[in-house]
């Protein structure tokens, strides 16, 4: 994810995620590992910001949102659409964090 301000965006997504980064390689990065087989990183670039999506795929949108509500008071609402629910939280940057969850039915 591109951010404009590494202090802001972290506290962000430490409450997203749930837990602090793991590291932070240079100044203008930030990153967390061991999300299934991926990781998410912030990188400062200012010219780039707020113009990100990132979809997180969640096995239960209503648990994730539950983990969220404290956290982040206003939430996007939920919408069922064809290949299943998701959710939006915008970043302090204005870049989207989409969450999803397939439908449980199918392979959709």
């Amino acid at each position: 994810m591109v951010i404009s301000n590494i202090e802001a965006s972290e506290s962000f997504y430490s409450k997203v995620l749930g837990r602090e980064p793991n590291d932070r390689p240079m100044n203008a990065l930030v990153q967390w590992r061991g999300y299934s087989n991926a990781g998410i990183q912030l990188f400062k670039d200012a010219a780039k910001v707020g113009n990100i999506t990132m979809t997180i795929v969640v096995s239960d949108i209503e648990q994730t949102k539950l983990f969220l509500k404290d956290r982040f008071p206003v939430l996007g609402q939920t919408q069922q659409e064809e290949y299943g629910k998701i959710f939006q939280l915008s970043d302090p940057d204005g870049n989207n964090l989409t969450f999803a969850e397939p439908p449980k039915d199918s392979d959709k």
